[in-house]
């Protein structure tokens, strides 16, 4: 059976609870928007800088991008893949996790706007 591409933020929520090790969620939204709120646990590392910090990644690991709202992060998942990773896009981004009801790491934390 294949990796799945996409996971809902209910579904990756369940997977850090089930593992926190188990996959790396990697936040590739702007400096200012991840300063405005993240999911804990999130390394962020912005979109036009993922290439060159994919050493900081474990390639044995998935990766789980998310951005606001999926569209960055699904570019950087189709690339990842496209490398031999096991990359997946969180549908909805951040917008759909705060909808969900899940907590960011900090609880004044905001959604940011482009």
């Amino acid at each position: 059976m294949s990796n799945p591409v996409e996971h809902t933020p209910a579904e990756v929520q369940a997977l850090l609870a089930e593992d926190p090790d188990g996959v790396q969620l990697v936040d590739v939204r702007e400096p200012h928007e991840h300063e405005a709120g993240a999911i804990a646990g999130a390394k962020h590392v912005p979109l036009q800088q993922l290439m060159t910090a994919a050493e900081q990644l474990d390639p044995n690991r998935p990766v789980i991008f998310y951005c606001r709202v999926g569209g960055r992060s699904a570019m950087a998942t189709d690339a990842f893949r496209a490398s031999g990773w096991d990359a997946r896009n969180m549908t909805g981004g951040i917008v759909g996790w705060v909808d969900g009801g899940l907590p960011l790491s900090d609880p004044d934390g905001v959604v940011a706007d482009h």
